[in-house]
């Protein structure tokens, strides 16, 4: 599973490039060639799927689950008192190790980033978890209060997509404002996608 997803998940990464965008909300409908997403903003957005469009599905993961060496993707917000609080945590499998390092603006809250990167440390303490990360030879440290929703990739399936389900949509958007995506992260079992 994880070569699968390894191949076409590293589109979650943030965008450098202005028309990537990323879709978030419940689906309206979906058939074999377009995806209708209620965005978060209450809009119909309605996405062309790519001819070997995937699916893949979240599980949830505890803060006990992120260990030294682990690679992972945490949406942050920067802290009045210094360094960031995390937003979400994404732990990705380990042949996804090195996708899309880096830390980012993203576009989870206004201000927010996304940083993937190497836990280097893991201190817990009594609110939760700080983690030092490191990415293309810089260190961040990040607290991870204990509220905060961690996830991890898992399988899913295009039976999956259903009305009313909760996906986050990695896309393009072309020149004529046509948006298309080759991924589709879904959330089952009362788990949601996060980022």
């Amino acid at each position: 599973m994880a070569g699968v997803l390894a191949a076409s998940v590293i589109n979650i990464q943030p965008a450098n490039a202005a028309d990537s965008i990323r879709v978030r909300g419940t689906i309206a409908s979906v058939s074999d060639t377009t995806l209708v997403v209620k965005t978060r903003e209450g809009a119909d957005q309605s996405i062309m799927l790519k001819p070997d469009w995937k699916v893949s599905g979240v599980t949830k993961a505890s803060i006990d689950d992120i260990n030294t060496g682990d690679y992972v993707g945490i949406a942050s917000l920067p802290k009045a008192q210094g360094g960031d609080g995390a937003l979400e945590v994404l732990i990705f499998p380990a042949a996804m190790k090195g996708a899309g390092e880096g830390s980012h603006a993203w576009d989870l809250k206004p201000n927010s980033s996304m940083t993937n990167a190497t836990v280097a440390d893991a201190v817990k303490s009594v609110e939760g978890r700080t983690v030092t990360v490191k990415f293309q030879g810089q260190e961040k440290k990040i607290d991870i209060p204990a509220a905060t929703p961690i996830v991890t990739f898992a399988e899913a399936t295009k039976a999956d997509l259903k009305p009313g389900a909760t996906v986050f949509v990695p896309s393009e958007k072309a020149a004529d404002g046509t948006i298309s995506t080759a991924r589709i992260v879904v959330g089952t079992n009362g788990v949601v996608p996060p980022m």
